[in-house]
């Protein structure tokens, strides 16, 4: 079996209640797909450094404060496990997304309409499903 690497899942979450999601095409898909800002880690990489990496290359934010939303496994066939967390208290910077990147759609939005888009079916993407929710029960509101 080979083994797939790590990734980091953030939901951003501003002080006014907003957050940010990411929109790229999935070639798997073949459709674009309203995210939260992820990545796979690098070899060795602790998740929490690849989820501010992640967060400050797909959306320009840097986070002064991380709060984990546990780990899953995204199919009974990947090895991988997926960090979720949360991040607030939020900074905007420059923008630094990867080469296959550049076409990423960056949409900041009531966290409220993120969580219903997740609960229901707007957003596909198991892995920010489970952390906007995550993110929902450790904010109180879900």
């Amino acid at each position: 079996m080979v083994a797939n690497p790590d990734s980091a899942f953030v939901v951003p979450y501003f002080d006014n209640g907003d957050t940010m999601l990411v929109r790229q095409w999935r070639h798997a898909w073949d459709t674009s797909s309203w995210e939260v800002p992820a990545g796979t880690c690098d070899d060795s990489e602790d998740p929490l450094v690849c989820a501010r990496r992640e967060l400050a290359e797909e959306t320009g934010l840097l986070a002064k404060r991380y709060t984990s939303l546990g780990v899953v496994h995204g199919a009974a066939f990947l090895t991988g496990k997926a960090h979720l967390f949360l991040a607030e208290d939020l900074t905007e910077a420059a923008r630094s997304p990867e080469t296959y990147e550049q076409d990423m759609e960056v949409l900041r939005l009531p966290f409220d309409q993120a969580l219903s888009a997740a609960l229901e079916g707007q957003i596909v993407h198991s892995g920010s499903v489970t952390a906007v929710c995550r993110a929902a029960r450790a904010l109180k509101i879900l």
